[in-house]
């Protein structure tokens, strides 16, 4: 027998035990971007930094745990009636894996609180679908139902990438950004799941929202005998950014400079070249974000400041941008179709909208309904939506990278505006119109040069908190935040204040509270008695949503998707604010009271010795 593979780095040394023997190695994915000269920029800086920064697993903790019943139906197919983010995903694989046709399998969603990523991967369903399969004989028409517990649900699906990011920033003495040399690691535990595609994501994103012309990036993802890693809201973008805006910030405090100015030199803009060489796409926002957040924060300072504190409770204020891809990537043929019905007799009576889009929370059916009714021009009551059926609503794709407003919006907008065209030129009352939306193509990177065209979209945001540091008992309360989005068009508004609320709670908990541990390959926080999320009064007395609209040449009446950019900037702004509060830089999520209490103390010693 071979040790367990525990630490991705020693996992990935030469004749460390493998933990799949079909595999040469347990390296999963090296991801290499370069660009430029990245030695001689080193060599001509003013000033270099280093950085060491590392995150956990985090847990999704969505309110419904995983739950489902299977049966097979008086036609001879096999019903799968669940909860998920990509209906017919779900569907192909289990067909697969039964050796059926894809129309032998029908999977319907259910209502649910929350995914976040959790449920990209197969859990109950394909268990469930073979136990009412290989049973259909013996109990023909009776359901078979699957539960798991709290418990199991934590310890049975993927978690957030841990990842360990090593850095070193160069910088000449105005702030500009010349040169960034990162080594990313990622703990992908035991099987594979998304981790190749978060994996590269986290390499785009190593240098944040900046165009830095010499970049030097490795991205590695080890395969151990741990929780395996997969999706979760963000993807890859939060770990890298929590480094890449934490560097920002530390070379503006070397140079003595104001660290928005920094942010300003050096952000993305229209034309901007990204790290694997190509043009951002149009619609580059970040700065406009990056300036809304300042002047909001800035008009609420006065306040803020005039707030009377104790003696052992200090105050910070941080600032961070974000960017995150809209929509899938890396030359996957991204798409979504979606099919609109039309009924009446001279004007539009009814409307039929069918488009196999998950709503896990987030409202798409809504939007879906306030975007054809815009095109439509018709009451939203006059809209019936088909969802949640593989076998009635067409593949709209994953409710995940922030992509159904955007993709499966744009199909519900074309099959609308087809569908009444075709009405308007005729004298049917009954009028059918499918659409298939395609974004602009994406490539794969070069695997060498990491070279490409890697997104289609991106969205971006900015935040600035306010954090109270018990400098007692290590406890930092998150005062206030601000958080800035360009969203293209809010197609209801209240949804998108709504998921930027509830993002930011998922990132208060991922920043300061969400530890989850693993030891010797074993889950040690499988209960929320010892896995702790943010409650009510965890979260701020303040949180000041800011959203620009900003048309985005994509997508349905400009929109694009927001859903997971509050979670990027958060966890680097609390740091910032951090360091402003007490004069330690964090570098280690989560900022738990007793990391907070043991700087504090390496820092008065420094202090005293020196």
């Amino acid at each position: 027998d071979h040790p367990p593979v525990l630490d991705p780095d020693q996992a990935m040394l030469p004749g460390a035990p493998l933990v799949h023997a079909v595999h040469e190695s347990n390296v999963l994915i090296h991801v290499p971007i370069r660009k430029g000269d990245v030695d001689k920029a080193f060599a001509d800086a003013d000033v270099v930094l280093d950085g060491l920064f590392s995150t956990t697993w985090q847990e999704h903790a969505y309110l419904q745990p995983e739950a489902g019943t299977a049966w097979v139906d008086d036609a001879g197919k096999v019903v799968v009636e669940t909860a998920g983010q990509w209906l017919h995903e779900d569907r192909r694989q289990i067909a697969a894996m039964l050796e059926l046709d894809e129309s032998d399998v029908i999977v319907r969603y259910n209502a649910i609180g929350g995914a976040f990523g959790g449920r990209e991967d197969l859990s109950i369903q394909h268990l469930l679908a073979l136990a009412a399969w290989n049973l259909r004989g013996r109990y023909p028409r009776q359901k078979i139902a699957l539960q798991w517990s709290r418990e199991e649900s934590m310890i049975g699906h993927h978690k957030r990438h841990p990842m360990r990011i090593e850095c070193q920033w160069a910088a000449n003495q105005n702030g500009t950004v010349t040169a960034v040399r990162s080594r990313i690691v990622a703990d992908g535990g035991a099987y594979a799941s998304t981790s190749v595609e978060v994996m590269k994501c986290a390499a785009v994103f190593a240098t944040g929202c900046y165009e830095i012309p010499n970049i030097e990036t490795d991205g590695y993802v080890a395969y151990t005998n741990n929780i395996p890693s997969g999706a979760f809201r963000g993807f890859g973008a939060p770990q890298a950014q929590f480094a890449a805006e934490s560097m920002i910030t530390r070379i503006a405090q070397a140079l003595k400079l104001d660290p928005a100015d920094v942010r300003r030199r050096n952000m993305y803009r229209e034309g901007s070249l990204e790290p694997t060489g190509q043009p951002l796409p149009a619609g580059v926002s970040a700065l406009m974000v990056l300036e809304a957040a300042i002047a909001e924060a800035g008009s609420r300072m006065p306040a803020w400041r005039a707030e009377s504190l104790p003696p052992h409770i200090r105050r910070g204020y941080g600032i961070a941008s974000g960017i995150k891809n809209v929509g899938y990537s890396f030359g996957y043929p991204d798409n979504a179709t979606a099919t609109v019905e039309l009924f009446g007799r001279g004007e539009i009576e009814r409307a039929i909208v069918r488009v196999g889009a998950a709503d896990v929370g987030q409202g798409t059916h809504l939007a879906m309904q306030q975007i054809a009714a815009g095109v439509l021009s018709v009451e939203m009551s006059q809209i019936d939506m088909v969802t949640d059926d593989s076998s009635e609503a067409p593949n709209a794709g994953s409710a995940s990278a922030s992509r159904l407003t955007l993709l499966a919006g744009g199909a519900v907008h074309a099959a609308a505006k087809d569908a009444l065209q075709r009405y308007q030129g005729s004298e049917e009352q009954h009028v059918v119109a499918t659409a298939n939306f395609r974004p602009p193509a994406t490539t794969a990177l070069d695997p060498a040069t990491g070279a490409g065209r890697p997104n289609f979209c991106y969205g971006y945001a900015a935040q600035a908190v306010v954090v109270d540091v018990n400098t007692i008992t290590g406890n930092v309360s998150v005062r206030a935040i601000v958080s800035a989005h360009d969203v293209g068009k809010a197609i209801n508004r209240q949804q998108v204040e709504g998921q930027i609320e509830g993002c930011l709670a998922q990132a208060l908990g991922y920043t300061l509270l969400e530890n989850f541990i693993v030891r010797d390959g074993q889950v040690m926080t499988p209960h929320f008695s010892t896995y702790l999320l943010p409650t009510s009064l965890d979260m701020p007395i303040e949180i000041v949503p800011v959203i620009l609209e900003l048309a985005d040449p994509v997508g349905p009446f400009g929109a694009r998707g927001m859903a997971e950019m509050p979670l990027v900037p958060f966890a680097p702004a609390v740091a910032a604010a951090l360091h402003d509060a007490v004069g330690i830089w964090l570098s280690d999520l989560p900022f738990t009271p007793e990391r907070v209490v043991t700087a504090l103390i390496k820092k008065e010693i420094h202090e005293s010795v020196s």
